[in-house]
Formats: structure tokens, C-alpha cells, sequence
């Protein structure tokens, strides 16, 4: 692959092959990052990730069943991050990931 053809495979303008992703990685990064800071910090490392779907619902993903409890408390706060993050969610989901079980 020749220089050339790298740089425009990792270029971030639009015209770049990787700049949709690029970008959508940068639209879900500052989503958690607007996440994070909207609640107790206690709660925010438990945010492992976010997303917005097209039909408005803004999914959050953390690692159990409690933590999960605890963030839709913060679903107003959560909601308010998200549309301050430049999204436009309707509802709230949060999922525990399924981890294996931590000796």
C-alpha cells in the first residue's frame, strides 16, 4: 500500500475511507465524555458505553445490575448530557454488559 493510499484511508475529512467511522468514533467518545461529567463521579467510570439509536433511545451500558439501578435514577441528568452532546435521545435504556463471572 503506498503512502499515498494510507493517508487517505485514515484521513478524517469526509472524503477519507475511515472518515465515517472517524467520526462516529468522536460522536460516541464525546457522548460518554458529556455522560461522565453529568453525574457523581462514583457513577460515572460505571459508564462503559453510549449510544444513540435512530429512533431516539439513548442505550448505556454498564457492568451490573445494581450500578444499573442506580444510573436510571440519573436518567433526566443523563438525557440532558446527551442533548447538550450535540444527540437528540427520547428515552433511556440502561443494559448490563455480560461479563464473566471475577474470581
Amino acid at each position: 500500500m503506498t503512502a499515498d493510499k494510507l493517508g487517505n484511508l485514515l484521513n478524517r475529512n469526509e472524503n477519507g475511507e475511515l472518515g465515517d467511522l472517524v467520526r462516529r468514533a468522536q460522536a460516541l467518545d464525546t457522548l460518554c465524555r458529556a455522560l461522565a461529567a453529568a453525574l457523581p463521579p462514583a457513577l460515572a467510570a460505571d459508564v462503559l458505553a453510549a449510544n444513540v439509536r435512530e429512533d431516539g433511545e439513548l442505550v448505556v451500558i454498564c457492568p451490573t445490575p445494581a450500578r444499573a439501578a442506580r444510573l436510571r435514577f440519573e436518567s433526566e441528568a443523563m438525557l440532558a448530557a446527551a442533548r447538550s452532546a450535540g444527540a437528540a435521545p427520547t428515552r433511556l435504556t440502561v443494559r448490563v454488559t455480560h461479563q464473566a463471572d471475577q474470581a
